[in-house]
């Protein structure tokens, strides 16, 4: 689901967690005077096995590469000194992060500045901390965002295809019900149709008769078919709703987050304000879409006792002077039609607000 490159920003954590772990490599060089050809050696040993365990997803495998990390730390601590003692502080880490461990066990690392030999205890005391803060945040925040992330979208496309399950399902029944009612009825009044013009000449009477036989069943399919149909129609609100929402998630495929929030009972919305409040929700998204280069659309739709209250929000760049085009003018021209008002707000973002009465 993620991207595989390593410079993803999926994979801004593996990222810094390498910069670091070259920087401690690096500052325990610079801490050891006449560094020898040994401990350049179980450096580069350090990071390569720190390195591979990025590259791959198994856990045993990461443990096992962990543990000769480790080894080879502890013969630095031997021959290079506690200048690389923030290389066991990150492997430290690491296992924690590994093991998705409680939090507290994080703050065991403090203990490191009591080895002797630390010198520099306040950039030591810095660097630990800012690792608590890196790991904490990523391991307690941004995964479990992610996560929920991941669930809704989930979830979003479930509820999109039991939405197509069920719309297939309702064209086949109509279709199957379409052609029990009218099939039958019209290869019926063919045949009659047939008959009628071989006996016309013969018999013009029967004939008229059976044409209008085939008129009337005609008549009566047509009236089938009408019922059908508005037993079939399914309701404006549902059409409407389920409409914002496909809206919605189209601004979602685009990287623009947008969500549709209702209110109150929705039924006593009639067609009539549905249909403005679609078609100005749509003018109003496309606009947000194409100049407000926001990252955040809202369509909220409150009903109150004797109103309905539309609004559509983004948190883009927004503008000084607000401008009627032909875009704002329709929408107020459709929300007048319905004796509705309409105001706009440009300050912070864009903001369509409508307000409608309910007819009883």
């Amino acid at each position: 689901m993620y991207a595989d490159s390593f410079f993803s920003k999926e994979k801004y954590f593996t990222v810094v967690r390498v910069i670091l772990m070259l920087l401690f490599s690096i500052y325990g060089l610079f801490e050891k005077t006449g560094v020898s050809v040994m401990i350049l050696l179980l450096v580069l040993l350090y990071i390569t096995v720190m390195s591979l365990k990025e590259l791959t997803q198994e856990k045993n495998i990461r443990i096992i590469l962990m543990g000769m990390a480790i080894l080879f730390w502890i013969f630095l601590m031997i021959y290079g000194g506690s200048g690389f003692i923030l290389m066991g502080v990150y492997l430290w880490f690491e296992f924690l992060y590994l093991l998705k461990a409680r939090p507290a066990l994080y703050l065991f690392a403090y203990s490191s500045l009591l080895a002797n030999g630390v010198n520099d205890k306040i950039s030591c005391l810095v660097m630990i901390t800012l690792l608590i803060v890196l790991y904490m945040q990523h391991e307690y925040v941004v995964e479990p965002y992610k996560k929920q992330m991941y669930e809704d979208t989930v979830t979003q496309q479930d509820l999109k295809r039991d939405i197509q399950i069920k719309e297939y399902a309702a064209r086949a029944a109509l279709s199957q019900t379409l052609h029990d009612k009218l099939g039958h009825s019209i290869n019926g009044s063919i045949y009659q149709l047939e008959a009628s013009k071989v006996i016309m000449d013969n018999d013009p009477k029967k004939a008229r008769d059976m044409i209008q036989a085939v008129i009337d069943q005609l008549r009566n399919g047509m009236d089938e078919i009408r019922a059908i149909l508005r037993k079939e129609r399914p309701e404006k609100k549902k059409m409407a709703i389920l409409q914002l929402h496909e809206l919605c998630a189209d601004c979602n495929d685009k990287g623009v987050e947008a969500e549709l929030e209702t209110k109150g009972d929705t039924s006593v919305i009639s067609d009539e304000l549905w249909e403005v409040i679609l078609d100005n929700a749509f003018e109003a998204v496309t606009n947000s879409m194409k100049y407000s280069k926001c990252k955040r659309i809202k369509i909220n739709i409150l009903v109150m006792n004797k109103m309905v209250k539309c609004s559509v929000s983004d948190d883009g760049i927004g503008c000084e002077k607000i401008e009627d085009g032909m875009g704002l003018s329709g929408m107020r021209k459709r929300v007048r039609n319905v004796g509705g008002i309409i105001d706009f707000e440009a300050q912070a973002g864009f903001e369509v607000n409508m307000l409608f009465p309910i007819k009883d």
